[in-house]
């Protein structure tokens, strides 16, 4: 009995550690999610690898935002149709289906960057997890951008121009869209494609103030919890 109850403690002790790391957890996943892109279309473990990564990193999203009944209920709402879109997996092509199944993806990586992003930012003091937490709202925008210009590119297909001196497509992948998502939002760019219609055009512009003005608040944020605790 006192083994069982000794268990039972080490496992509550493990669960609240856990707990206290879940936007850490999130981030590596997240990370470790944008390594394994580049091989989503290479059969094989790393293919099988990034199916299981990016469903964990669903039910890490969901996990991330459970600090109420509320929202941990309309997370599952929106992560079903997310880990279907990732087991699934359709290819890119104006198809109702594709495009509907990635309109899901995309309002599920908003909702969760949303939840984090007040979360973040409803405290005072910042630590170590609140700034993991800022990482992977980061990082849950460019995905979110990458799914709008997937969109674009499956209702338009001559939204983006991909140079064939760079490319060995002449239609963007769901990779293509990530790699022209965090090029634009780092303000490095994204060489090799070029938006060519007006709304790949302005969603690009978006995306590049949104990047430019997340990192000023997420300074500028940073330095008022800093002063917080001089003050201390």
């Amino acid at each position: 009995m006192s083994q069982s109850s000794t268990q039972a403690r080490a496992l509550s002790r493990y669960a609240q550690a856990l707990a206290g790391r879940r936007f850490l957890l999130l981030f590596l996943f997240l990370l470790f999610d944008l390594v394994l892109y580049p091989y989503i279309d290479h059969p094989g473990f790393h293919y099988y690898g990034f199916r299981v990564l990016g469903s964990a990193v669903i039910l890490l999203s969901v996990y991330a935002v459970s600090s109420r009944r509320s929202l941990i209920v309309f997370a599952l709402l929106l992560a079903t149709p997310a880990l279907l879109h990732r087991i699934v997996f359709l290819p890119l092509h104006a198809s109702v289906l594709s495009i509907f199944s990635t309109l899901l993806a995309f309002v599920f990586n908003v909702f969760i960057a949303i939840v984090i992003f007040r979360h973040i930012f409803g405290h005072k003091r910042s630590s170590s997890e609140t700034i993991f937490g800022a990482l992977c709202v980061y990082l849950l925008i460019g995905f979110s951008f990458a799914s709008l210009f997937e969109i674009v590119a499956a209702l338009q297909p001559g939204a983006f121009y991909l140079d064939p001196l760079t490319n060995l497509r002449k239609i963007p992948d769901r990779f293509d869209c990530v790699y022209y998502s965090f090029g634009t939002m780092s303000a490095l760019g994204a060489s090799g494609i070029t938006p060519v219609s007006n709304q790949a055009r302005s969603l690009t512009v978006i995306e590049a103030l949104l990047g430019i003005l997340y990192l000023a608040v997420l300074i500028s944020r940073l330095m008022a919890s800093y002063r917080v605790r001089e003050d201390d």
